[in-house]
């Protein structure tokens, strides 16, 4: 037992110290990306890095101590409204990411073109944020500024990022040009799709439902011929009332089409319903 014990400890601490370096990782990530490819081209897309752009271009500030001047309040602001629900690792990042940006300040930029660095600069940033999001832990800066507002307006906190950033973005179009203004929304929509691909992956799956009369058939066949599980649903028809078993089967999209050709072999008239489904977690899938 004191053994059993020893060993999950010793798995606790080595989980623990992956998300410390997940964290520091991604923090690392998004500093030298902010360095290299946003801050030369003075492309502000949201967050308190988008702040320290405008106020380097407008007053000469640095950024890093900007960024350090705006985390550090907003983490203990978060502490206070929120609870002390952030933990170490977000502070770390807090703490970490503008001591890069310090640190790779001379690095120079990678390119001049502000296309290439509102996508380049889109993909690094959302690169450095999921793999944070790995740790289980943010770099804080803007997202606890609209975590608070969430908490004491009632907005959605989509919405409160929304206009967190959009102000941030208004005021570089001011401040710069309105052509500085759309690079910054497009590195942010690049941002937001490369952290949804960090966090879920390049595997696509399907999740099929399957109304047919011939059931047992079908059911037999996806578990024998594709080797995947069925979950059986009880469900009833709209217009006659009457129950119709529906089958659900996830596979992967290179089986997707094994599996179409198989139900409709078995039975032509069955109805199909296809959607995607971004992550699934389980036997024969992602493990958590």
């Amino acid at each position: 037992m004191q053994k059993q014990k020893r060993e999950i400890a010793l798995q606790t601490k080595r989980e623990i110290l992956k998300e410390y370096v997940y964290v520091l990782i991604g923090a690392a990530i998004v500093a030298i990306t902010f360095n290299v490819f946003l801050l030369p081209n003075r492309v502000a897309s949201g967050g308190v890095s988008g702040i320290s752009t405008i106020l380097d271009a407008v007053i000469g500030w640095e950024p890093a101590y900007v960024q350090w001047a705006f985390n550090i309040p907003l983490f203990i602001a978060g502490v206070v409204f929120l609870g002390k629900q952030f933990g170490a690792k977000t502070l770390v990042g807090t703490i970490f990411l503008p001591f890069v940006v310090f640190l790779t300040k001379d690095f120079g930029a990678w390119t001049n073109d502000p296309l290439l660095a509102s996508l380049f600069g889109g993909i690094g940033v959302g690169l450095g944020l999921g793999v944070v999001f790995r740790g289980k832990a943010s770099t804080g800066g803007t997202d606890l500024a609209a975590q608070i507002i969430n908490k004491y307006t009632g907005l959605s906190l989509g919405t409160c990022v929304a206009i967190i950033d959009g102000l941030i973005v208004l005021t570089a179009a001011m401040v710069f040009d309105i052509e500085r203004g759309l690079y910054a929304l497009l590195a942010l929509f690049v941002t937001s799709k490369t952290i949804d691909l960090v966090q879920v992956g390049l595997g696509r799956t399907k999740m099929t439902m399957i109304i047919t009369e011939k059931q047992v058939e079908v059911r037999e066949g996806i578990l024998n011929k594709i080797d995947r599980g069925v979950t059986k649903l009880t469900a009833y028809g709209g217009y006659t009332d009457s129950e119709r078993p529906i089958l659900m089967c996830v596979v992967d999209q290179s089986e997707f089409t094994k599996l179409k050709q198989l139900v409709k072999s078995i039975d032509p008239t069955a109805f199909i319903i296809v959607t995607d489904a971004s992550e699934v977690l389980g036997e024969g899938f992602n493990r958590a």
